[in-house]
């Protein structure tokens, strides 16, 4: 049993720390996670909907920690409890996302490795089962350094992911897992299957039937309710809450949706990313973005408009708020509106600055990064 804890421990540790540092490199992007789990039609629990950046960063650097005092043999007891705690919780919330069909994907490793809710629930419960031994076998765990070594390593630890979070939140992630990256090119990014000549991902509906007469309940797919003519029965009635959309056989799916720009009242994506420049101001919630960036963000957009390259402004915020913003910080350049997420996927900052070259994203900006037009026209001359 002693070489199975020792395993275990291995396992456990590494898939901690690996799985908090890949969310530590993008923190923000785990708490967007946490608000959707937190939204109404899931947990219902709106009142932490404020905390979530902090409860991010808090449970990835409890990750990395937990992870690297398993390695080291440290707080044994205090570790295998807490290991246990988090990942019943944990498997919970997975089972939850998954049964109910909640939240797509739990973020448990950021976007470098995406899993479907059962994917998540079934990793959560593979780890109960490994944490599970150690929390019982955890007097096999012995220490690997003396006294003075450990807690130095764990020292470092803690400093390190502090000061990595501090460093990817004022500036951006240092590595880009999403589709939105730089050197990606949106316009590929929005092809469907057919467009490649790939194969689709094939959907059915499973429809829930009820019988008006007798209360009976049934489920039908929706190619049998078309072939057998359930629709001509009239004593059945479809429960639309009880039906769901399926996938039949998994196939491509386009990485990028809901990319769709509007700008007073007409769709301009197609004339947007067909421009040979173009810069963008991401802003998904104009409420929530940081104010003092936009004095910056003015004088770039008046240098750019003076070399004939465009820049709009992009965000999901209320017409009416556009406009306060708009006012309150004097704003030179035109908002358009685009979709939430898509908002908060393409850049991970509030306001951020993307580059756009027919389509290709060229480069991305937080406003601590972002240079001085100048400067920056400089590197196409």
């Amino acid at each position: 049993m002693k070489l199975i804890t020792q395993l275990c421990r291995i396992l456990v540790g590494g898939l901690f720390i690996f799985s908090g540092l890949i969310k530590l490199n993008d923190p923000m992007g785990f708490a967007f996670k946490l608000g959707d789990y937190f939204a109404p039609d899931v947990l219902n629990m709106g009142f932490l909907s404020d905390y979530t950046l902090p409860l991010a960063l808090f449970i990835v650097i409890l990750e990395v920690i937990l992870g690297v005092a398993l390695l080291l043999g440290k707080w044994k007891d205090l570790t295998a409890w807490l290991l246990l705690l988090m990942i019943i919780f944990f498997t919970f919330l997975t089972f939850y996302s998954a049964y109910f069909n909640k939240v797509t994907d739990c973020g448990c490793f950021g976007d470098a490795i995406p899993l479907t809710p059962w994917e998540s629930f079934g990793k959560d419960v593979v780890l109960t089962v490994l944490i599970g031994i150690l929390f019982f076998n955890r007097q096999n765990i012995k220490p690997l350094l003396g006294p003075g070594g450990m807690n130095m390593v764990l020292t470092i630890s803690l400093a390190g992911c502090i000061g990595l979070g501090y460093y990817v939140l004022e500036h951006l992630p240092l590595i880009d897992f999403r589709a939105y990256a730089e050197g990606k090119s949106i316009t590929e990014g929005m092809k469907s299957a057919e467009e490649l000549g790939l194969e689709p991902t094939q959907y059915a509906t499973i429809y829930t039937l009820s019988n008006k007469n007798t209360g009976e309940t049934i489920t039908v797919s929706s190619d049998l309710y078309v072939s057998e003519n359930w629709w001509q029965k009239k004593e059945w009635e479809i429960l639309s809450d009880k039906s769901k959309t399926v996938v039949v056989k998994e196939g491509y799916e386009p990485p990028i949706h809901d990319f769709i720009i509007e700008l007073d009242g007409q769709e301009v994506t197609q004339e947007v990313l067909g421009l040979d420049r173009v810069f963008m101001l991401i802003a998904y919630n104009l409420d929530k973005s940081d104010g003092a960036a936009y004095e910056q963000m003015n004088t770039f957009a008046l240098a750019a408009a003076d070399e004939g390259i465009p820049f709009i402004g992009a965000t999901a915020s209320l017409p009416s708020v556009i406009e306060e913003k708009k006012a309150a910080w004097n704003t030179r350049f035109s908002f358009a509106t685009m979709d939430e997420t898509t908002l908060k996927t393409i850049v991970r900052a509030n306001p951020g600055v993307i580059l756009l070259e027919k389509g290709v994203i060229i480069k991305k900006w937080h406003p601590n990064d972002l240079p001085a037009f100048e400067t920056l026209a400089q590197s196409w001359k």
